[in-house]
């Protein structure tokens, strides 16, 4: 990974006004901020440029509006939990460029958080015309946004190539664990790919085989290799189109040297339901009526083994169905080992989407791994070997 500035390399910023886009896309229940979690993951850098200090203008999208300005996706409702979270007073500009945006920015406010990027079009389209508006507001550009690094827009990208550059604490965070995890990791490296589609990540499955000592397979996707691999599977989901898909999967890992891991035994049930009547089965005796929703407990205490002998771990999907009790065991169970090797210093742990940071948080092992990306798109591309955008546009 080529090198990129950080917050730490700036000196004095008083005068200055440092333009941060942030990921403040979060659920708005009532008028008011649901889940506060990516609003949290802003604070570093707000805090450590304030204490340089640098006036912060925030910079975020909310929903998709498509460039057209629309009152119910109006980052306003925001400013009390901005408030909450910095412990200052947070001005608000109903524009994001222009007039009224340098406006809110010569007032007294500290920080001024600007509205959302995405009422204009040119946020989506890097005009270069709106990336020179918004880099017209200050002096300086930090990108705290890594759930936005896939997407090649004026605020990730345009204004990189305008204004002095930086990583924002939260970046740097995401992209040093990153780093360690897959682009220069110790080894042996083990990766866990669930959920329910290979045709959604078979891009990450075809980089992965490449980079890593173990990828286990769990969910519906292992179903699919399952099927592929000559195995009744009765009406578990699964992409029985794909077989070959996942055939050419399996001897590309044997040419790799990857060691691909797939379910022993399963939790296999006939309806798929809460607390359904299930049976723990070999893989080899699936009926034709039962649906496999999790990897069973031979394929835990293998699948523990391995972890055991990893010291790096990246995840992305769960292992069985794990929404619905009690067909969450098995990913569970490997959340609890990753957090404990985790903790005992014997595995560098790293972990993302949405599925996945459910499962671990519902396991109470959130605290206990590496590192947790909030990203889901970005975290993905990254999985598949991508040149994101917005990091690349940080670098030099």
């Amino acid at each position: 990974m080529t090198a990129y500035k950080r917050i730490a390399d700036l000196g004095d910023l008083s005068g200055k006004t440092a333009l941060v886009r942030a990921d403040l896309n979060v659920p708005i229940q009532d008028g008011r901020v649901a889940d506060d979690t990516r609003i949290k993951a802003a604070v570093a850098t707000v805090k450590a440029l304030r204490q340089k200090g640098a006036q912060v203008a925030l910079l975020s999208h909310f929903g998709r509006p498509k460039g057209a300005v629309v009152p119910d996706m109006s980052l306003e409702p925001l400013v009390p939990a901005l408030e909450a979270a910095f412990g200052e007073p947070v001005g608000f500009a109903a524009d994001c460029i222009g007039p009224v945006a340098a406006a809110a920015l010569k007032g007294d406010a500290g920080i001024v958080l600007l509205q959302n990027l995405r009422f204009h079009e040119g946020e989506e389209a890097n005009d270069p015309a709106f990336a020179g508006a918004l880099a017209a507001l200050g002096d300086l550009y930090v990108n705290d946004a890594f759930s936005a690094a896939h997407r090649a827009h004026a605020s990730t990208v345009g204004l990189a190539h305008l204004l002095p550059h930086y990583a924002g604490e939260t970046m740097a965070m995401e992209l040093d664990a990153l780093e360690k995890a897959l682009g220069n990791p110790t080894r042996p490296v083990a990766a866990i790919v669930g959920g329910a589609k290979v045709s959604s990540k078979l891009d990450v499955l075809t980089h992965l085989v490449e980079k890593v000592d173990h990828l286990i397979i769990g969910g519906g996707m292992a179903n699919s290799f399952l099927f592929a691999q000559g195995h009744a599977i009765g009406t578990s989901l699964a992409e029985r189109d794909l077989a070959d898909t996942a055939r050419a999967i399996l001897e590309r890992a044997k040419a790799a040297g990857c060691t691909i891991h797939l379910p022993i035994d399963a939790m296999a049930a006939k309806a798929f339901a809460e607390n359904a009547p299930h049976r723990i089965a070999a893989i080899t005796d699936i009926a034709d009526d039962e649906m496999i929703l999790d990897a069973g407990p031979a394929t835990v205490e293998a699948l523990k083994q391995v972890l055991q002998q990893a010291k790096t771990l990246v995840w992305n999907g769960p292992m069985g169905a794990f929404e619905l009790k009690p067909f969450d065991q098995a990913t569970m169970a490997l959340a609890h080992e990753a957090g404990r090797l985790t903790k005992a210093s014997h595995l560098l742990s790293v972990a993302g989407g949405g599925d996945t940071v459910s499962a671990i948080n519902l396991a109470g092992v959130g605290d206990q791994l590496t590192h947790i990306s909030t990203a889901g798109g970005a975290f993905l591309e990254w999985m598949e070997g991508k040149t994101l955008p917005g990091v690349a546009a940080l670098e030099g």
